[in-house]
């Protein structure tokens, strides 16, 4: 019994599997019919649609590719641009440090050459005042000394002592008169 069931399997198998001749061949003739015409008809128009794509997808990777091509090249003039612009910029400043250094130079050296004027100036200055003030002494001295002389030449000279107390006292009252009349020693 199980080799019955086993054989009406088998042949159910067999004719689903293999079809009738006359099915064969009228499927073949519509396989052939179908495969002429599609290929007449359909896949010309199929491959030029394909070919239409592939050239436009050709196309949009040339460009693609040449836009990269571009940048790759923009990318490159910018980064010597900037490259350029930094150079420049450390030149401007290198210049400007040169500049800053010898303008203080400058400064520096014009002001210690008017430190050293003004100093030769006070020099100068303290010495005029200095030959000035000796020139005034001499001239106090010296009216001094002509005050001192008339006086002690209109006292009588025979008597030495009292002469010689004479001069002291008056050198004494010259002394407190040139003081007391701001140095002009003149005590009318």
């Amino acid at each position: 019994m199980l080799a019955a069931v086993v054989l009406a399997i088998e042949e159910t198998a067999k004719r689903f599997v293999l079809p009738h001749t006359d099915e064969l061949v009228w499927g073949s003739i519509a396989f052939f019919i179908l495969f002429f015409a599609l290929s007449k008809v359909a896949f010309p128009k199929l491959n030029e649609m394909l070919q239409e794509r592939s050239n436009k997808i050709r196309e949009g990777l040339e460009k693609s590719e040449q836009a990269k091509t571009e940048a790759e090249q923009l990318l490159e003039q910018y980064r010597r641009q900037l490259d350029e612009a930094r150079g420049d910029a450390q030149k401007i400043i290198e210049e400007s440090k040169r500049t800053a250094e010898s303008l203080r130079q400058e400064l520096v050296a014009k002001a210690e050459k008017e430190a050293q004027d003004i100093v030769t100036r006070a020099r100068t200055d303290v010495m005029g005042e200095a030959e000035r003030a000796k020139q005034q002494l001499r001239a106090e001295l010296a009216s001094l000394s002509l005050e001192l002389a008339r006086r002690v030449i209109e006292r009588e000279l025979s008597q030495p002592d009292s002469a010689r107390q004479f001069v002291d006292r008056t050198i004494e009252e010259l002394a407190g008169t040139g003081a007391s009349n701001g140095g002009n020693g003149r005590s009318s």
